[in-house]
């Protein structure tokens, strides 16, 4: 495999030169699967791809490679700094090893609703954390936020969780950042990092006992024929974040580069209403609702868990990341609250 990687990585490498002499070709990678009707990132590549493409008259052209075809979700970020691929949706896990900061969106039971979440990354809160971004990384410019799913669900193969003391003693998933492991260590149960490509084979062999996604991901990654239960706790919300090469941006026009900035806010839209869609569908919980037992939490639950877990986050912010993140944290919990204010006014 790591080979299949390099080879690639030569190839776009060799093409790089003649793609940006052509002045439109935008080499797009992700990490997942290539099917826009199942896949909230696809949604996203597949909507911005055309939109590009038919905006500029076919003066920028976008070639999407999916399910790491060239590469993980963070050799992807690497890529587009080097201008090997000019653009990439990145997890916050992925992205995290490049701009520790984006810890700071790891606040967990912070959101009223998915509305919220809209709300804050389409603010102040957003426009700030993009320049952040570009300002920390200097080669990269940020198009948005895209949805990964939705809220984060947990699912394990031991028992229905519904309370804190449900946690303990199952080993869940999590990614390898370290806020993820202090909110599941907080919750009172064991958590065990391990790269995305090994969880279901993890959760299988008994490796690990839960994890936590979006129901869609949940969903497309058939953890119901490894997990019994699952329980909604939307205890967290972890947009991608789509970024594109500088040096490419920069040498368009003004006209493609607003034709950009258009196709990417609806490559956001499509993400959040396929997220939806899945998430209400046979294809996300109604269909998990037929293979596991699933738990909703009261407000009180949820309320026990943020008290548990809160603290904890915001130790790991202080002692843990700079000046800086703890301000972009001061506004996205400021942003936050406002958000779910308005949300329940809506």
């Amino acid at each position: 495999m790591r080979l299949l990687t390099t080879g690639l990585a030569l190839a776009v490498t060799m093409t790089a030169s003649t793609a940006l002499a052509a002045g439109g070709t935008i080499k797009f990678g992700h990490d997942n699967k290539t099917d826009p009707f199942e896949n909230p990132a696809h949604a996203c590549t597949a909507v911005f791809s055309n939109l590009v493409q038919a905006g500029t008259n076919g003066s920028v052209k976008v070639e999407v490679f999916g399910s790491n075809q060239l590469g993980s979700a963070a050799e992807h970020v690497q890529q587009v700094r080097d201008g090997l691929i000019q653009a990439t949706l990145t997890s916050t896990g992925a992205l995290a090893s490049y701009y520790p900061r984006v810890d700071v969106l790891n606040l967990p039971f912070a959101f009223a609703g998915n509305e919220a979440t809209y709300k804050v990354f389409d603010g102040d809160f957003g426009k700030a954390l993009a320049a952040d971004i570009e300002a920390t990384l200097g080669d990269v410019v940020v198009l948005g936020f895209p949805d990964t799913g939705g809220f984060f669900a947990v699912t394990n193969s031991q028992k229905p969780i519904a309370n804190l003391e449900d946690f303990e003693g199952i080993r869940i998933r999590t990614m390898t950042l370290p806020s993820h492991q202090k909110i599941i260590q907080a919750l009172g149960a064991e958590a065990y990092p391990l790269s995305w490509g090994e969880v279901y084979s993890g959760l299988q062999t008994g490796v690990i006992d839960g994890q936590m996604n979006p129901v869609p991901i949940i969903s497309f990654a058939n953890f119901s024929e490894v997990q019994k239960y699952l329980t909604l706790t939307n205890h967290l919300f972890s947009p991608y974040t789509f970024m594109i090469n500088r040096a490419f941006y920069e040498g368009l026009s003004d006209d493609e580069r607003a034709t950009l900035h258009a196709a990417a806010e609806n490559c956001v839209t499509a993400s959040r209403g396929l997220s939806r869609i899945i998430e209400s569908s046979e294809r996300g919980l109604a269909g998990l609702m037929d293979a596991m037992e699933v738990t909703s939490l009261d407000d009180a639950q949820r309320e026990a868990m943020a008290a548990a877990t809160q603290p904890a986050f915001e130790s790991h912010v202080n002692e843990n990341l700079d000046e800086k993140a703890v301000e972009l944290l001061t506004l996205f919990k400021a942003e936050v609250a406002k958000a779910n204010a308005e949300t329940y006014l809506d």
